[in-house]
């Protein structure tokens, strides 16, 4: 009797057990389209430039099931002043997001990472204009 009962729990357990789905790419278009995103939309405030605040930082979101963000917490950040423009394009990007079939919301983690380069040119008037803002986008 406890070997029937065991069988019958080893197959309902087979029966119900789901593998984990693979899911898509969670930004409409795919990676490439979200780095293009977020490259174009980020705008790095004059102040950023002017103290040269650069680094890391790592933000969780929630996106529902018609991919508009809900929630946005900071995990991370090197510096306070890098938020608020990140903060915005994660804003920007509503309705953008997938979420897997079945879910009402979806929870996201975020690392972003602003650096800047210098033109290779010793023309000091040249790179102040030219400075520019790398921004990189990982999943």
């Amino acid at each position: 009797m406890k070997k029937v009962i065991l069988s019958i729990c080893f197959v309902l357990t087979a029966t119900f057990a789901m593998a984990q789905q693979q899911l898509a790419f969670p930004f409409q278009g795919g990676k490439t389209v979200m780095t293009g995103f977020f490259k174009d939309s980020l705008k790095v405030s004059a102040d950023i430039i002017k103290k040269r605040a650069a680094g890391t930082a790592v933000l969780k979101f929630t996106a529902d099931g018609k991919g508009e963000v809900k929630k946005i917490i900071v995990y991370f950040a090197d510096d306070a002043i890098l938020i608020k423009p990140i903060i915005d394009v994660l804003r920007k990007s509503n309705h953008k997001w997938v979420i897997p079939d079945g879910e009402k919301l979806h929870d996201f983690i975020l690392p972003f990472s602003i650096n800047f380069t210098l033109p290779a040119t010793a023309d000091a008037k040249l790179q102040k204009d030219e400075v520019q803002g790398v921004v990189m986008v990982g999943g």
